[in-house]
């Protein structure tokens, strides 16, 4: 096999990492825009039940867990099921889509975070850190609820990991603490929880229910290889 074969059987086997990189520039750029310019004048978000949950630091720790929580998931299901991978990107980069359309047109923020941490460990030095990295704005819906479920649903529906009980329990168990921690460190108000919740029911009759996507995906794929000469 010459040098151009193996390139195109690279490109055949890892063709779908295409979306995910142009997504993720596109993601990244735009986020940071909006972190840039949304400082001061944005709609304050503050829901009554807010007051009642309590600063809690040690949620700090599902809370960072969920980036390798979102990154495993993808990675996994690139390498094991390109259906469920495509499923899963299809999830997270609409909510995400929307979450940057919403914070665009109508920048929002709170005022939930403590001004002084009532303790000093490790945790509440990860929170301040936090903080200092993150502004509290650009806040909804939760991005962080709304991958976590998103994940778990990916994981849930999986036919490959419908027997593994194990890692599926780790899954429930790191997602709902990966919610809980949005509240109880105070990065996110109930509101953005729950408008969160409600864009992933959405989404989730839209891709897993009827895979009008996934399908339409499948429709176009063969189309291409039915051309003469297409690279597929």
């Amino acid at each position: 096999m010459n040098t151009k074969q193996k390139l195109v059987t690279i490109w055949q086997k890892y063709r779908h990492a295409l979306p995910l990189a142009l997504y993720g520039i596109i993601y990244m750029l735009w986020f940071t825009h909006l972190e840039k310019t949304v400082t001061s004048h944005y709609r304050l978000i503050h829901f009554s039940p807010d007051d009642l949950i309590p600063f809690c630091e040690a949620f700090v720790i599902p809370y960072l867990l969920w980036f390798a929580y979102v990154a495993v998931v993808v990675i996994y299901f690139f390498f094991r099921d390109k259906d469920d991978y495509f499923r899963a990107c299809t999830f997270l980069f609409t909510g995400m889509t929307v979450f940057l359309i919403v914070s665009t047109l109508w920048p929002n923020g709170h005022d939930l975070r403590p001004i002084v941490m009532p303790r000093d460990n490790f945790c509440t030095r990860l929170v301040s850190s936090l903080y200092r990295a993150d502004t509290p704005t650009n806040l909804w819906p939760s991005i962080h609820v709304y991958n976590s479920l998103g994940c778990h649903i990916a994981v849930m529906k999986s036919a490959r990991l419908e027997k593994k009980k194990g890692i599926r329990a780790c899954s429930f168990v790191l997602c709902v603490s990966i919610i809980l921690s949005t509240m109880f460190i105070k990065q996110h108000s109930v509101f953005d929880v729950t408008t969160a919740f409600i864009m992933a029911a959405v989404m989730y009759g839209i891709v897993y229910r009827s895979d009008v996507l996934l399908n339409f995906y499948h429709g176009l794929h063969r189309r291409r290889k039915q051309k003469p000469g297409t690279l597929v």
